[in-house]
């Protein structure tokens, strides 16, 4: 599944590689590394996945210091769903897609430059 909204692109993958493969595709189509985000449910293969794509990690810049230290009490899900918000897409995005992470899905995140 792809979304559009005003803030941010989404694609759901299958796995690492084909995420590798969609950041590659939007560096291509115009995005800078900094703006391309990798999300999966488990935290070791969102980092190599990040590592092998040059994304980045959603982190205390995107989501704010106080969500950020609030996610080391929320569990994986709660946490992943709140990042997902914190880019710009809706708690029913975000439910949508922690879901579909939960099926060891990859989502790559693509944030429109902030004017």
């Amino acid at each position: 599944m792809e979304s559009t909204n005003a803030k941010a692109y989404a694609k759901i993958v299958e796995n690492g590689t084909q995420a590798v493969q969609e950041v590659q595709n939007l560096k291509t189509a115009g995005y800078m590394s900094d703006h391309i985000f990798v999300l999966a449910h488990d935290s070791d293969k969102t980092e190599r996945v990040v590592q092998a794509s040059d994304a980045k990690e959603v982190g205390i810049k995107e989501e704010g210091i106080f969500d950020s230290i609030a996610n080391l009490f929320r569990s994986r899900g709660d946490e992943l769903r709140a990042k997902i918000v914190s880019l710009g897409f809706t708690e029913a995005e975000a439910d949508f897609y922690e879901k579909q992470l939960d099926l060891g899905k990859v989502l790559v995140i693509a944030k429109k430059d902030q004017p």
